[in-house]
C-alpha cells in the first residue's frame, strides 16, 4: 500500500488533542450539478443503501441522478441563506462554540468541523490536523442515536483515511449519546424556551429521521435509541403519554421504513381534532433540509390541508448555549486521560525551575 507524504516527525513535540464534529454533509450550492455530485457520494455509500452494488449503481446512475437533483436543488434553494447551507453554517457555529467553551475552561483543544459527504471532507480535516501536530483525535458525530447508516459510515471514513496514513493519531469515537444528560437537558430547555416565547400547542410530535425497517431486524440499535430519547425527553418535560407521539420521517423508496411515519401521523392528528401541533426533531442537532423544508413546509402544508390550523416547528439545538454546554460535557467525558494542555516548552520549564530555586 502506498502511503501519502506526511509532515516530518518532530522528536519531542508536545502532544496535541483535537475534537472533530462530524455532520452528514450538504451540496456546495443549491443547483442541480452540485446536488448531483453530493447525492452521488451520499447515495453511493454502501452503508446508506444496502442493495447489491451493481443493481444499485444502475438504479442510482440510470434513474435517480438523472431525475432527483433538479427537484432536490429547488428544495435546497428554498432554505439556502446568504451565508450558505444552513447545516454547514450551524455546524460551524457549533464547532466554534465548543472551541470557545473548552478554551474558557482552560483546555487547549483544537475543534474542527467535518462533513461525511461534501466539504470540508474528513480526509482533508485529518490531513490539516496532522500538519498541526495533532496526536489525539476525538470524533463526535452529529448523530445522537447510533445507526449503521450514519455513525458507522463516519467511522468508515476515518478508518479509510488511517489505512493511507503511516503515523495514525490516537482515535476515539463517540458511539452515541441518545440518553446523555447534557443532550436531554438541552432538548428540554430548547422546547421549554420555545413554549415560553410562542405558546404551547395541543400536542407534541417528536420526529426522528427514518431508516429501512430491515436495519432493525439486522441488529441496528437506532430504533431503540430513538425511543429512549423520546421517553427521557417526555419525562424531562413532564408529559403524559397522550401529550406526545414519536414518529419517523424522510422515507425514501418503496421499502417499509420505521413507523409510524411523520406526515401521515400529523394528518391523522388533524383529522382527529388536534388543531395545533408542535413538531420537534430530536435526532437532528442542526437544522437542515429535513427540518426546514420537509417539516416546516411539506408536513405543515399536509397537516393544514387535513384540517389542522397551525403546525409549529421547534428549531433544533443548533448553537444554543445549553447544547454547547452539553457538547463540552460529552467531549470531556470521552477525553479522560488525554493531555488537554500543551506540554511546557524548554523556556517555560527553565523559568519554572528558576522560580523554584529562588523560593
Amino acid at each position: 500500500m502506498a502511503f501519502k507524504k506526511e509532515p516530518s516527525y518532530q522528536h519531542g513535540q508536545a502532544a496535541k488533542t483535537a475534537v472533530i464534529l462530524c455532520n452528514l454533509g450538504t451540496p456546495d450550492a443549491p443547483t442541480a450539478p452540485a446536488v448531483r455530485r453530493y447525492l452521488a457520494e451520499f447515495l453511493g455509500d454502501p452503508r446508506v443503501v444496502e442493495i447489491p452494488k451493481l443493481i444499485w449503481w444502475l438504479i442510482l446512475h440510470g434513474i435517480i441522478l438523472r431525475v432527483r437533483p433538479a427537484k432536490s436543488a429547488a428544495k435546497y434553494a428554498s432554505i439556502w441563506t446568504a451565508e450558505g447551507s444552513p447545516l454547514k453554517v450551524i455546524t460551524q457555529a457549533q464547532a466554534d462554540g465548543l472551541q470557545q467553551k473548552l478554551n474558557a475552561q482552560g483546555h487547549q483543544v483544537v475543534v474542527k468541523m467535518a462533513m461525511r459527504y461534501g466539504q470540508p471532507s474528513i480526509p482533508s480535516v485529518m490531513d490539516d490536523l496532522k500538519a498541526q501536530g495533532v496526536t489525539r483525535v476525538l470524533v463526535m458525530p452529529a448523530y445522537p442515536q447510533y445507526s449503521g447508516t450514519t455513525s458507522a459510515s463516519v467511522f468508515d471514513a476515518f478508518y479509510a483515511w488511517a489505512q493511507r496514513t503511516r503515523w495514525v493519531p490516537e482515535l476515539r469515537f463517540i458511539n452515541q449519546y441518545a440518553d446523555h444528560p447534557g443532550y436531554i437537558a438541552a432538548l428540554a430547555a430548547r422546547i421549554r424556551a420555545h413554549w415560553e416565547s410562542h405558546g404551547r400547542s395541543e400536542h407534541l410530535l417528536m420526529s426522528f429521521h427514518g431508516v429501512p425497517e430491515r436495519t432493525l431486524h439486522l441488529g441496528d440499535p437506532y430504533h431503540c435509541q430513538c425511543h429512549k430519547t423520546g421517553r427521557l425527553l417526555a419525562e424531562a418535560l413532564a408529559l403524559t403519554p397522550d401529550q406526545w407521539t414519536l414518529t419517523f420521517q424522510s422515507r425514501f423508496g418503496k421499502a417499509k421504513w420505521l413507523e409510524p411515519y411523520t406526515e401521515p401521523t400529523a394528518c391523522a392528528k388533524a383529522k382527529n381534532g388536534v388543531r395545533t401541533l408542535d413538531v420537534v426533531c430530536p435526532g437532528f442537532t442542526a437544522d437542515c433540509l429535513e427540518t426546514l423544508e420537509e417539516i416546516q413546509e411539506e408536513v405543515a402544508e399536509a397537516y393544514m390541508a387535513a384540517g389542522g390550523e397551525t403546525l409549529t416547528y421547534i428549531p433544533c439545538l443548533n448553537s444554543d448555549a445549553t447544547w454547547i454546554d452539553g457538547m463540552a460535557q460529552l467531549a470531556l467525558s470521552h477525553m479522560q486521560g488525554w493531555p488537554l494542555h500543551s506540554a511546557p516548552n524548554a523556556q517555560s520549564r527553565e523559568r519554572a525551575l528558576a522560580m523554584g530555586a529562588q523560593q
